[in-house]
């Protein structure tokens, strides 16, 4: 399984933070963004990761993960010209999905709770349990005209619709951003005809895999908190909420570093080597209690 982040768009409701740096590289409490889908790919045990952004953006995110190889990932990097949808993420990212499964996630969202789903969801892809192909998931919100929509029978789990931001939803099952599909997901993206407003709709894909009777979906239950960070009330919102678990637990959330060693991607000795190269600052004291346990 590979996994792909995309970080592109202008984060026009961001304005004007987004006008000094990408939305993905904002601050939630402590960590840029983008740690946070980092963080859920490689607690899925995706090692191996694609980063789609801006021509703008792309020499920051290399600057931060200058040593991402202190993590045990490889981590490449690709340019999204211009916001043309996200399924456009496959077909940039086609040769780099070669043969394998996909795991995609949107660069501003946000997940926390217990991700044994997540892990779980990627390895039924393995094998393409129940004949599925792809796989999404469902979280039941207060509005889902705002969102795309999917539609399941809740006994069988069988998807009967997709929809894209409904006036009159058939669920309040959200589809957050994201989304695992097999090798053939870049040429369904191909297949997709632009939208009116230019794009390769999310939706389109899905519902490719959806004609074919090869859709899963996954409920993420009320254990799971998922929070999209495009704009500047959701942004304090999440700042407030990653805050509290941090400042009560005393742990912290999507520590990169951390996580490869907890999924053992890299050992202790290579766990202190990079904390070596950290300024001296509450992040590296929190990892040198880790190397202390």
């Amino acid at each position: 399984m590979k996994g792909i982040v995309l970080a592109g768009g202008s984060g026009s409701r961001l304005y004007p933070l987004t006008a000094i740096t990408s939305k993905q590289l904002q601050p939630i409490y402590d960590k840029p963004m983008i740690y946070y889908p980092i963080s859920l790919l490689m607690l899925s045990g995706i090692r191996e990761i694609l980063l789609i952004t801006t021509p703008h953006d792309m020499p920051q995110f290399k600057k931060l993960f200058a040593n991402s190889a202190d993590l045990g990932i490889n981590l490449s990097f690709e340019i999204q010209t211009e916001p043309r949808g996200l399924a456009e993420a496959f077909i940039i990212g086609e040769k780099f999905i070669g043969e394998d499964d996909v795991t995609m996630i949107l660069g501003d969202n946000l997940f926390y709770g217990n991700f044994q789903i997540f892990r779980d969801a990627c390895a039924d892809q393995k094998i393409k349990a129940n004949g599925q192909r792809a796989r999404v998931f469902a979280y039941q919100v207060s509005d889902p005209t705002r969102y795309g929509v999917v539609e399941f029978d809740k006994n069988s789990g069988k998807v009967l619709s997709i929809q894209e931001k409904p006036k009159q939803p058939k669920s309040n099952y959200a589809i957050p951003g994201l989304y695992i599909f097999d090798n053939t997901a870049a040429k369904r993206a191909k297949e997709v005809r632009p939208s009116a407003r230019g794009e390769i709709e999310i939706t389109e894909l899905i519902s490719s895999y959806l004609k074919d009777e090869s859709l899963g979906v996954k409920v993420l239950g009320r254990g799971m908190a998922w929070l999209d960070t495009g704009t500047p009330e959701s942004l304090l919102e999440s700042t407030a909420f990653i805050g509290a678990i941090e400042q009560r637990q005393g742990v912290k959330v999507a520590c990169l570093e951390e996580i490869a060693y907890r999924m053992k991607f890299i050992d202790k000795n290579q766990l202190i080597s990079a904390v070596e190269k950290l300024p001296n600052c509450d992040y590296r004291k929190y990892l040198e209690h880790v190397i202390l346990e």
